[in-house]
């Protein structure tokens, strides 16, 4: 997980995509930018709409998540422009979430896919 500078809450690295970018690229360029880690992402484990989960503030547009586990395969933790930690937790020790980027019940539910990768994708 990160620690946005912007407002000093974890969440899961992640952000908007570029313009012709596929998702799976997108995932892996926002966690080494905003981690310092390498991946690789090896499911699509959730795609949620923004708007059917109480996420905080709403937003005017319309907002689907994608949610990957990922591989690491190198890099180093390290903080960036956008983050100013980076760590590791376990379910049961979460640190305060940015609710605006992610929810208790999604961090949970991405420990289950991991735990279960044979999983389906969930979706709204």
């Amino acid at each position: 997980m990160v620690k946005e500078m912007s407002d000093g809450l974890w969440t899961l690295p992640g952000g908007w995509a570029d313009v012709n970018e596929a998702p799976s690229v997108g995932v892996v360029r926002e966690v080494r930018e905003e981690s310092g880690f390498e991946v690789r992402a090896v499911k699509l484990a959730a795609v949620y709409d923004r708007a059917c989960h109480p996420h905080h503030p709403p937003f005017a547009f319309h907002v689907y998540k994608m949610f990957f586990l990922c591989e690491i395969t190198g890099g180093a933790p390290r903080p960036s422009t956008e983050t100013t930690e980076v760590g590791f937790f376990t379910p049961d020790a979460l640190p305060e979430l940015s609710s605006s980027r992610v929810l208790p019940f999604q961090i949970h539910r991405m420990f289950e896919h991991h735990q279960a990768p044979d999983l389906p994708t969930d979706f709204d």
